[in-house]
């Protein structure tokens, strides 16, 4: 997969997942356009940095970018699990902010930048939750439902410039964002057992996805949903 002198742009790099695509992207040549609330100290020196929360308008990112984005990955998310009697209107509004009119904002301003570049790919983040009915996700499930719906539209408007869109679905991964999910053996143990390969994901594994994705070995995929769940999404193992 050759990524040298091409540009990406990576909206929420200071995630876990967008760290490790960040330092694989960047050793591999790339030229890394990085954006979140914060940087971080994990990432090389080179990075083009820009601060940004994108639950709110994000001015100024078209003229951060360079002239030509041969990619754009979303991974500003959010985990919000409760019952949904428990539910507010700002909790549905707050996680429709973050997964998808952020993802939306940040692609409007960078499209001219993916249209320059005669091949550019978008990755976005959804979860198995958006096509698997999971109790207690009501609200990250409508958010990436729309994520979902908005990548498959912008994917058959966008095919004859040539720029793909694609999504990856992941199930429970290792990071910051779900510690709280993972934050005892117990809970590590009953997270392994729910998915049929036997673990839960690692922030790696949606990575090496998202990398696919962007490269030049996935030139002829766009307007998909690829899930990275351990089998959680399809298989039933009892």
């Amino acid at each position: 997969m050759n990524f040298k002198g091409k540009n990406y742009l990576i909206a929420g790099a200071a995630s876990a997942i967008g760290t490790i695509l960040l330092k694989s992207l960047s050793a591999k040549g790339a030229n890394i356009y990085a954006m979140s609330r914060q940087d971080s100290t994990e990432w090389p020196d080179d990075i083009h940095y820009m601060p940004a929360d994108v639950s709110k308008p994000v001015d100024g990112l078209a003229a951060f970018l360079p002239q030509q984005l041969h990619g754009l990955v979303y991974c500003a998310g959010s985990i919000n699990l409760k019952p949904f009697a428990r539910l507010t209107d700002d909790d549905f509004m707050n996680d429709y902010l973050i997964n998808t009119l952020g993802a939306i904002r940040v692609i409007r301003q960078a499209l001219p930048k993916l249209k320059a570049s005669g091949n550019a790919s978008v990755v976005l983040i959804s979860s198995v939750a958006a096509q698997t009915g999971m109790a207690y996700h009501t609200s990250i499930s409508t958010a990436k439902g729309a994520l979902e719906g908005f990548a498959l539209a912008l994917a058959a408007e966008v095919a004859n410039q040539q720029i793909r869109v694609n999504v990856v679905a992941p199930s429970l991964t290792d990071t910051p964002l779900a510690s709280a999910l993972l934050s005892s053996d117990e809970k590590k143990e009953a997270s392994n057992k729910r998915h049929p390969l036997g673990r839960y994901g690692q922030p790696g594994d949606i990575s090496n996805a998202i990398e696919f994705l962007l490269s030049e070995n996935s030139g002829w995929v766009t307007g998909q949903v690829l899930p990275v769940d351990g089998g959680m999404g399809k298989l039933k193992m009892f």
